[in-house]
Formats: structure tokens, sequence, C-alpha cells
């Protein structure tokens, strides 16, 4: 498979802005090499939906700017919608377990939140920062203003919720 296209793949697989020499080690591609298969990228990017976004250190998939105004339409139908089940429950799992790594969410939950998590970030409930290479997710500060707390443990009940989840970690599994 081609550079391009295995870069492409890593950008649209992490949706956040890479480091152009951790993608160049990863590929073991040397410098012209690398720069050529980016052109490749943003030339074939050029007349879809997509773009490469590119910084000197960075390189990032994101939304075409003429799509700017239709983008942000659908955004605000997302806000007005209720977050359902899914996101209440992706949220009550960061509000308590934060910071939390998608993966961990997942498995707790059983399914893929990343769609979850991006409706989330998008509504301002919750924040991702990057630890170690690591994604993790807490609950923003916005979210705590709308639950009428200035912190997570002033919330109803948890240190109760706190000693049960610890609880439930400690049980060995079987399977």
């Amino acid at each position: 498979m081609e550079l391009h296209v295995l870069i492409e793949g890593v950008l649209f697989y992490q949706a956040t802005p890479q480091k152009k020499a951790t993608l160049q080690k990863l590929f073991a591609a040397d410098e012209e090499a690398f720069g050529s298969a980016l052109d490749k990228l943003r030339l074939r990017l050029q007349a879809g939906a997509v773009r490469l976004l590119e910084t000197d250190t960075e390189v990032q998939l994101v939304t075409a700017p003429e799509l700017s105004e239709f983008i942000e339409s659908l955004r605000k139908n997302e806000l007005t919608q209720d977050i359902g089940k899914a996101g209440a429950e992706t949220l009550a799992i960061i509000l308590y377990r934060e910071p939390v790594s998608r993966g961990e969410i997942d498995r707790i939950r059983g399914v893929n939140s990343a769609f979850i998590l991006r409706n989330l970030m998008t509504r301002g409930l919750i924040e991702r920062e990057t630890v170690k290479n690591t994604h993790q997710f807490k609950v923003s500060p916005a979210l705590l203003q709308h639950l009428g707390v200035s912190h997570k443990h002033e919330l109803p009940q948890f240190g109760d919720f706190m000693t049960a989840i610890d609880s439930f970690n400690a049980t060995p599994k079987t399977v």
C-alpha cells in the first residue's frame, strides 16, 4: 500500500493532530519520501470533503473550509437533541472515573464510544487531554457549573458510588 494512503489511514483513525516526526518514524520513511507522500495526500484530498491540515510539526485531517456553514448547522442541530441513554452513561463514567481513556470507557460500556465522546465534547460537557500519548477524558467546568457543583466530590452520594465502583473493580472476574 502506498505511503500516502497509510498516512491517511493513521490520521483518520487517530482523528487528532499527529506529529510528523512520529509518522515518519512509524513508516520508516526518509524526509523526502514522507514529504512527497504528504503532497500526494494533500493533492488527492483537494476535491473532497476532507483536507490535510499541516503545521511545521503536525498533520491532521479536517473538514474542507467550504463545508463550514453546513457542518455548523449539523452541529447546532446535534446540540438541540437529548444526549440519550448512551450519552448519559458515558458522561457518568467520565464523571466518576476521570481522567479515563476511551479504551476504558469502551470496556465499561462494552461498545465503541467514539461518536458519543465526540458529541459530548461538541456540547462542551467533557474535555480531552493527552497524557503520555493517550487521550484522557474529563468533565468540563461548564458541566460542573450546570450541575451546580464546584467539584465532582460534591455530587450526591459521590462517596457511595466510588466505594461501589472500587468494590466492583476489586472483585475477581470469572468468564
